[in-house]
C-alpha cells in the first residue's frame, strides 16, 4: 500500500492511499555481522559542520535565513562557534537523516497532524521515513505485533507507530561509550546520521544476537510498526505546497526515549521562535 499525501496536480490537505508500494526504506538484503574496515567508513560529521556554518552566518548576518546559507563560499575550516549538543535548523531540500515537521496544513489529518518524520532514504526513486513521535505506550509483547520477529530479546521494548505503510523497522543508537564503532562496522544496519542506524525484519535476528553478546543494549533500540513512503518528486511537491517544514538536526534531538510526544514543539523551538510555515 502506497501513501500519496498530495496528488501532483491537486493541492489539498488530504491523504490518499494507493495500492502500489514504491520506495521502502531499504531492501534489507544484508548479510549478518559482516564487519567493515575503518577505511570503508566516513566518520566526517558534515551535518555538524554545516550547522556551525549556519550558526556563524546567523551571528554575522542575522537577517538571512539559515536555509539560504551558501556553503560554496566556505573553503576553510568551520568557524569556532558553539552549537551545543542539541540543535536544528531549516533546510530547503529533503535529505537522508533530516526531519519533516508537519505544518498547520496537516491539522485535522489524524495520521500526520503535528508529526515529526525522520527521513531514512531519499533518492531518484522516492523517499521513505518513520514518524518518531507517535509512541503506542505499549510494549511489543502487549501489542502482539508480528511485523518484526522480536520474541524474547525485545519484547519489553515500546512500539511506535511509524506510518500508514506496512512494514517493521527499528532505529538503533548506541549509548555506551565506544560501542558505536561496533554497530557501524557490523554492516548489518543502514546509517541514518552519525551514531544512528536503522534495520528491518531481515536484520533483527543479528540485532538480537548483538544484545545477547552484550555488544549493545536492548534499550538502544526503538521499534516501529509501519512507515511512510513517497514516489519520486512527491515529497518535494508536498514541501512546496507547505505541508512540511524540512530541518536538519543533531542525533540528540531525536533521542531514543519513549517520552517523545512533545518532540514537535521541541523541534520548532530549536528551529526558531518564528512560525516556520
Amino acid at each position: 500500500m502506497e501513501a500519496c499525501f498530495v496528488p501532483h496536480n491537486q493541492i489539498k490537505p488530504t491523504i490518499l492511499f494507493n495500492s502500489r508500494p514504491s520506495s521502502s526504506p531499504s531492501s534489507f538484503k544484508i548479510s549478518c555481522c559482516q564487519f567493515k574496515s575503518p577505511s570503508e567508513r566516513d566518520d566526517t560529521d558534515w551535518r555538524s559542520f554545516r550547522a556551525k556554518l549556519i550558526a556563524n552566518q546567523k551571528l554575522t548576518t542575522p537577517q538571512i535565513s539559515s536555509s539560504f546559507v551558501n556553503l560554496d563560499t566556505v573553503v576553510d575550516h568551520p568557524p569556532s562557534v558553539s552549537i551545543g549538543d542539541k540543535w536544528a535548523h531549516v533546510i530547503h531540500e529533503p535529505e537522508k537523516g533530516c526531519l519533516l515537521i508537519a505544518t498547520e496544513k496537516l491539522d485535522g489529518v489524524h495520521i500526520f497532524e503535528r508529526t515529526v518524520v525522520l527521513v531514512l532514504s531519499n533518492g531518484a526513486m522516492g523517499s521513505s521515513g518513520v514518524i518518531i513521535n507517535r509512541p503506542s505506550l505499549m510494549s511489543i509483547k502487549e501489542t502482539r505485533s508480528t511485523t518484526l520477529d522480536v520474541a524474547g530479546t525485545f519484547w519489553e521494548r515500546p512500539l511506535y507507530f511509524g506510518g500508514p505503510l506496512e512494514g517493521g523497522l527499528f532505529l538503533v543508537s548506541p549509548r555506551r561509550g565506544g560501542e558505536e564503532d561496533g554497530v557501524g562496522k557490523s554492516g548489518v544496519f543502514e546509517e541514518v546520521m552519525k551514531g544512528m542506524y536503522y534495520g528491518g525484519k531481515e536484520s533483527v535476528g543479528c540485532a538480537s544476537e548483538m544484545v545477547k553478546r552484550n555488544m549493545i543494549g536492548a534499550e538502544d533500540f526503538r521499534f516501529f510498526d509501519g512507515y511512510c513512503g513517497w514516489e519520486k518528486e512527491q515529497l518535494r511537491d508536498e514541501i512546496k505546497a507547505g505541508y512540511w517544514t524540512v530541518a536538519a538536526c543533531s542525533p540528540s534531538v531525536i533521542g531514543m526515549d519513549v517520552a517523545s510526544v512533545g518532540l514537535w514543539e521541541d523541534v520548532l523551538g530549536l528551529v526558531g521562535p518564528k512560525k516556520v510555515w
